[in-house]
This record gives structure tokens, sequence and C-alpha cells, in this order.
């Protein structure tokens, strides 16, 4: 059996990242482990990981075949997790702005838990589209099963998502149109030319990032920002055209109806270097908290 631990720095939840929802799966009870299914950022080994914390800190379980790089599916597991991040700035936000505070007192230790990868991210984006999330789930779990790598995560039967080569070897699936499988085509090439690296993106330019995502086909403006903002780790991009985000901001800071753009820029100046995070804060868990101070 293979293991690694991860020490966070700064507070961090397992508990809370494993009932925020992981990817486009949400859990509804927390046993004390994470099960995680995906396929490595090396877009060939696939691992199960069973993830548990105590005062020791967040320690992994490796699970599947072969000689799987365990630096690699650490690394990705921090990142996924968010706690490849030194928090300690994170409570400095709160300590500023009362509304932080307020909200991440009520989920404390909670950090953006994000998808797998960008690469499974964009899959997710071409399947979900013009379907409800149930749906899409349901699909993205099925062709996992049957065309990646069925796994047990400490008791629990998963299944890793195929790698791009796997991906293209399915040329029909039943219930997927043809459109989509051909966009998925596309996805699993743009991985494998590495247009969908986690590193890549989260050292470039949000702007310019989400621009080169939007030339996969499939991808559009919508697609390319959940990639850039929930996959590859970045913490501090300004979200300002998010309706539901912006009734909260309303909300809670006592403004007359829902946050404009201006409204974000400035309220958002106080929460960096978190601005993403608080925006995933605030989807999160602004319903624990009744009203604005």
């Amino acid at each position: 059996m293979t293991t690694f631990t991860l020490r966070p720095t700064g507070a961090f939840s397992l508990r809370e990242s494993a009932q925020f929802g992981f990817g486009p799966r949400h859990a509804t009870a927390f046993d004390g482990t994470m099960r995680l299914a995906f396929c490595v950022d090396d877009l060939v080994h696939q691992v199960g990981v069973a993830v548990t914390q105590d005062a020791g800190g967040v320690h992994g379980e490796i699970v599947g075949p072969g000689a799987p790089p365990v630096a690699q599916v650490a690394a990705q597991t921090a990142r996924m997790l968010s706690l490849d991040v030194d928090a300690r700035g994170y409570e400095a936000v709160a300590a500023r702005d009362p509304v932080v505070a307020r909200v991440l007192a009520a989920a404390a230790g909670l950090r953006p838990p994000l998808f797998h990868s960008p690469y499974e991210a964009a899959a997710w984006c071409v399947l979900s589209l013009r379907w409800n999330t149930r749906q899409a789930a349901a699909v993205r779990d099925r062709l996992a099963r049957e065309h990646g790598l069925p796994v047990e995560v400490a008791g629990v039967a998963m299944a890793a998502f195929p790698t791009p080569e796997q991906l293209l070897a399915v040329s029909a699936f039943e219930g997927v149109p043809p459109v989509k499988i051909e966009r998925l085509h596309g996805v699993a090439r743009a991985a494998a030319e590495g247009l969908l690296s986690a590193e890549e993106i989260r050292r470039a330019d949000p702007e310019e990032a989400m621009a080169r995502l939007r030339r996969i086909p499939g991808i559009g403006p919508f697609s390319a920002s959940l990639i850039v903002l929930r996959a590859s780790g970045v913490c501090d991009v300004s979200v300002e055209e998010e309706p539901r985000l912006a009734a909260i901001v309303g909300r809670l800071y006592g403004l007359p109806g829902p946050a404009t753009a201006a409204d974000m820029r400035r309220i958002g100046e106080s929460w960096r270097p978190f601005r993403t995070w608080v925006g995933v804060l605030l989807r999160a868990a602004s319903n624990r908290v009744p009203q604005a101070a």
C-alpha cells in the first residue's frame, strides 16, 4: 500500500471539503474518508486515493495497478484540496473584512475543492452542456466504469475517468450524441498537446489562459472560466459577472440589489490575494449566515 502525507499551512477541514462536493459530484455524508478516483496529471496512470485527516496532517492512501508516480499523485491531491497554498493570508482577509470573517467562521477550514484536473473539468463541461447535473454525472460515471479504471477506494467501488488515449478510442457511447463524442475527442487531444496543463494555466494571465481554452471545440467563455477558476488552483482571480455570487454579495454587504461589476471590484479589493477563494466561500457557505453584520 502506497501512502503520502500533506501538512496544511493554515486552517483546513477535510470534512468541509468532502461535504462541499467534488467537481460535479456532491457528497451527502462524511465518514472520515474522502474517496477520490482520477486520471493522474501525467495522463497515463489512473488511481484511487483514500484521504483522511488527523493531528499529524492529511494522509492519502493510493490504490490502483502498476507503480503510480507517488509524488505526482500527492501534488495533484494537494492541488485538488487547495493544500498547495499557504492559507495563513486567508485568515488575514477575514481579519479585515467582517463579512468574510462571519462566513469563514461558519465554515471553518473550508478551502475550494477543485476538479481532479483541467482535463477532467473540460470533459465535464462538454458532457454537461445542455444537460442537467444528474444526467451528466450519470453518463460521466458510466463512461469511467466502462472505459476508465474501476477501483475500490476504502471499501467503495469507484472508477477513474479515461485517459486521453482511452477516450480517443471511444467512437460511440450510448446516450451521448456524436457531436459530444467529437468534442470529448477534442478535449483529449488538447490534453495530450499540453493545453490543459494545470501548471501552465495557473502560471498564465487568467484572460490569456481562458482565450487559449476557448480554442478547444465545445469550450465557451463559461467553460473556460470554470476550468481556470475551479481546476487550475488559482487563488486571486476576480469574479465579477457571476449572477449568483453578485446576489450573495449584494445581500451580505447590504447593497440595494445584486452587486454590480464595479461593486465586485471595489469590495473584492479587501479579498486580495484570495479573491477566487472568497468567491467560492460565499457561494458555498453564505446560506449559513442569515444577514449582513
